[in-house]
């Protein structure tokens, strides 16, 4: 005979059905009710859905957050590529065009098809003449050969988290001056 039972849960409970039935009712009862209130309170069962819930709102900012942001610092690449594209385009129409803005801001909206042409605010510096806007016809005797010529680009930034424009006042630049041939 081994020294080891094998217990089954049904015997344990009838064990202490009977403790609670015998001549210490009022301290058994009283414990079964403590056994009770214990096994209730010490699950764990929903905890990790009632964390969920509490940490997805801030995790879905936080995600949208920096998706935003990602979008922001894109469209500030395409802008310092599109302005360096405007740029080096811009050195070489000396002698080639009637309006070198509105060659200047072709070349740059096929730049960077990612940004709205019309949000694009364009000012470009030859030989020391700044000349801003879509057009410019009278700019061309401006292109001298040795001269530099400097592109400046500003676009709106939005930072939109949720409907709530974090960056209102939020402006994108960039600057390339190169020199005409």
């Amino acid at each position: 005979m081994s020294v080891f039972r094998i217990v089954r849960p049904g015997i344990l409970f009838a064990r202490f059905k009977r403790l609670a039935t015998s001549k210490h009712a009022d301290t058994a009862d009283s414990s079964t009710r403590n056994v009770a209130r214990m096994r209730l309170l010490g699950r764990e069962t929903g905890n990790a859905l009632i964390e969920f819930a509490f940490v997805l709102p801030m995790m879905a900012l936080v995600i949208t957050g920096l998706y935003s942001f990602g979008v922001t610092l894109n469209n500030q690449i395409a802008l310092t590529q599109a302005t360096g594209a405007g740029a080096q385009f811009l050195q070489t129409l000396r002698g080639n065009t009637t309006d070198p803005c509105a060659d200047t801001l072709s070349a740059m909206e096929n730049a960077a098809p990612s940004l709205r042409p019309s949000s694009l605010n364009v000012t470009l510096t030859m030989n020391g003449v700044a000349a801003s806007g879509n057009s410019c016809p009278g700019q061309v005797s401006n292109l001298k050969q040795g001269q530099s010529v400097t592109v400046s680009t500003t676009y709106p930034c939005t930072l939109l988290v949720y409907g709530l424009n974090l960056g209102s006042s939020c402006q994108l630049s960039a600057q390339v001056t190169e020199f005409e041939y």
